[in-house]
């Protein structure tokens, strides 16, 4: 739970040195299955997640850390949690049309067997529909590259209610011969100042995994977030 301390230590401390509610914010999420492209990241059992986030005003750049608990790898591999490091950047073509580019830098703290490792992004929003382009040169601290491709729909229902649908595409050497489709389908329900939220993702099973860890079988999971600062 190292990492979830350190994130909420971060929180703290930029809500006491007064930043823009604008430029802040930190999303806590608490979730029966941690999702990572349709493979379970903890073994199907419940995680803790939350962020905190920094936008530079209206200039489209923004930085963040993410971290979860419940990090179940399998045998062999003793991470237990995750910390993200990432930043990008949006550029708005018109009020529809923008482009985005940025990095994720995956670590594992405390781990002596889960590598760190970098992934870049590029791609585009238009309207409701977001397409991502990922690139990681040295997937899971592994000799190979690896590259996924994924696209992102979302339909608001009414003001409360929203459905997110979601494909992607894992690709490049680290994914050679078992080159895996993954879907997703959430459905997002906002009362008050939460978001409960139900979801059905899975692969298309080419890499299928039979056991709890790393598993990539069809599933749903549900739980719940909240954003802050809370608006009034």
């Amino acid at each position: 739970m190292k990492s979830m301390k350190m994130l909420a230590l971060v929180v703290g401390l930029l809500g006491l040195s007064g930043v823009s509610q604008a430029q802040f914010s930190s999303t806590w999420t608490a979730v029966s299955d941690y999702d990572f492209r349709g493979w379970s990241q903890s073994a199907k059992d419940p995680a803790l997640q939350a962020s905190a986030d920094y936008a530079f005003g209206d200039s489209g750049f923004a930085v963040g850390a993410w971290a979860s608990s419940g990090i179940d790898f399998g045998p062999g591999i003793d991470a237990d949690v995750e910390l993200d490091i990432y930043a990008g950047y949006t550029g708005e073509i018109n009020d529809t049309f923008s482009w985005v580019a940025g990095g994720n830098y995956y670590t594992y703290p405390g781990a002596d067997d889960a590598e760190d490792f970098l992934e870049i992004y590029a791609g585009f929003n238009a309207g409701n529909f977001g397409f991502k382009q990922w690139y990681a040169d040295s997937w899971l601290g592994s000799d190979f590259s690896a590259q996924y491709t994924e696209a992102n729909y979302t339909q608001a229902i009414n003001d409360a209610v929203s459905l997110v649908f979601h494909a992607g595409y894992s690709w490049g050497d680290a994914w050679e011969d078992i080159e895996t489709v993954d879907y997703g389908v959430t459905l997002n329900y906002a009362v008050n100042n939460f978001t409960l939220f139900a979801k059905f993702t899975g692969t298309d099973g080419d890499a299928e995994v039979e056991t709890d860890a790393n598993n990539n079988e069809p599933r749903f999971l549900i739980g719940v977030s909240t954003t802050l600062p809370w608006g009034e």
